[in-house]
């Protein structure tokens, strides 16, 4: 079906602009909660959100859409993602839905749904709910006694807390380690300190006081300098830092250097597959992974497959080929032993696991291959029909034959931002930035109309 308002990771957009405002919370949540109903029992719904201060206008309004066709409403707080997946299950829901517009400021927000399995909405059923809210929605209105009821769920910190420390290896312990974790001021700033602590570790949290504006301002996994700086300070082991819905993880080592998602798979993927835990012998990545991964994998006798960017495209390659392990370079990893969507919390467990089973430095463990040289440009579009421009096609074909088979170029529009990224990779540095440096050009040209 066709999509308008849903995107690669739900909807998306500047909080109270239009689609993201308090209206089309209602309205969503009366479509979604429509789909969801089948038969006369009692159903319910899970919402969670980050600390965003639009969350207050979002989620009393998605609460009075679902009320109003029938549906129950059970609400968490500030949590991470890969908690409202869990609690789906846990609670035997019929639909979680999380308020974030994950690593993006403050000023933007999001709706992200998990159907009753706890996996993100497929593109279908995204379609048949954007569908009811385009015909019209008031036809699912329930009877005055069959409207829903809302309630607040106080344990839920703990449930996720103990969901989250039994992925990590029965008899091990964080003892000795000092760990940075930045928490982005986002949903995970009460529990990933704990989950740490009580593992054992010596704990430095930062980013764990949000106030509804600083989410993912200086801190986070998309803005590291803070938390490597923090770790040399404070003579820490590594630093953890999650973004503001807690669904992706970067990692630095003792002396400050960043180790992103494909370096965290690789030492996942080299780890479980000595352990005889790696599922169908391969590990599913997307078009953005660097090609030193790959190859790293292969000489392993690891397959790595692709997809398109988006971790729920990810999960579906995972679901469909029986594969446990899959991610994206910018941290989403998918341990499907362990959740259905990216939970940066479970991936650094993971990588704290290698590493005290190792007894080596972070800087040794934690960095498996060398890149290649990589280099991405963000261009601003209005609606990316520069891309059929005569002169964009052109650089792109000229970067292509440059490459010459040494590399790759990757052109896509963003699924959450109105930019086109343009991604190139290869031996030679200083001819990949070249070649990026010319189709943005070619890109920025055509959405002006410059001649």
């Amino acid at each position: 079906m066709n999509r308008k308002l849903f995107g690669t990771d739900g909807i998306r957009g500047t909080a109270n602009t239009d689609p993201m405002t308090a209206e089309t919370a209602l309205r969503v949540g009366m479509a979604a909660g429509g789909h969801f109903i089948q038969g006369g029992h009692r159903h319910r719904v899970v919402i969670g959100k980050d600390t965003r201060l639009s969350g207050y206008m979002l989620e009393p309004a998605l609460t009075s859409g679902f009320v109003s066709v029938g549906m129950d409403v059970i609400l968490v707080g500030p949590m991470p993602t890969p908690a409202i997946a869990m609690l789906v299950r846990s609670l035997r829901a019929n639909l979680g839905v999380m308020l974030s517009a994950s690593h993006n400021p403050y000023h933007d927000n999001g709706i992200k749904f998990f159907g009753p399995d706890g996996y993100k909405l497929s593109d279908e059923v995204e379609g048949a709910i954007e569908a009811r809210m385009n015909n019209g929605v008031g036809m699912h209105r329930a009877n005055p006694d069959r409207l829903g009821r809302a309630r607040r769920l106080d344990d839920v910190v703990g449930r996720y807390t103990e969901h989250v420390k039994r992925t990590f290896p029965r008899g091990s312990q964080l003892d000795g380690l000092k760990v940075v974790v930045d928490c982005a001021n986002g949903a995970a700033y009460k529990v990933a300190p704990e989950v740490l602590w009580e593992l054992g570790a010596e704990v430095v949290p930062i980013g764990v006081d949000p106030d509804g504006f600083n989410i993912n301002r200086g801190c986070g996994s998309t803005d590291t300098d803070y938390m490597r700086a923090q770790v040399m300070a404070h003579g820490a082991d590594i630093g953890l830092a999650l973004d503001g819905d807690a669904d992706r993880l970067i990692v630095c080592d003792e002396n400050g250097a960043l180790i992103d998602g494909d370096q965290i798979m690789a030492l996942i993927a080299a780890h479980w597959a000595e352990a005889g835990q790696l599922a169908g012998g391969g590990v599913v990545a997307t078009v953005m992974s660097n090609l030193g991964f790959e190859k790293y994998l292969n000489a392993k006798g690891i397959r790595l497959l692709r997809t398109q960017v988006g971790d729920r495209y990810v999960v579906e390659e995972m679901r469909k080929g029986g594969y446990n392990l899959g991610g994206e370079q910018s941290g989403h990893i998918v341990l499907g032993d362990y959740g259905t969507t990216g939970d940066g919390l479970v991936a650094a467990l993971q990588v704290l696991a290698v590493l005290v089973a190792d007894g080596g430095w972070a800087s040794k463990v934690c960095c498996r291959f060398d890149p290649y040289p990589q280099q991405l440009s963000n261009v601003r579009v209005s609606g990316g029909r520069s891309l059929e421009d005569a002169r964009v096609k052109k650089a792109i074909q000229d970067g292509e034959a440059r490459l010459a088979g040494t590399g790759r170029l990757l052109i896509r529009p963003s699924g959450t931002e109105p930019v086109v990224r343009v991604m190139a990779e290869g031996e030679d540095e200083a001819l990949i930035a070249s070649i990026v440096g010319n189709v943005a050009e070619a890109i920025t040209q055509a959405e002006s109309g410059a001649m």
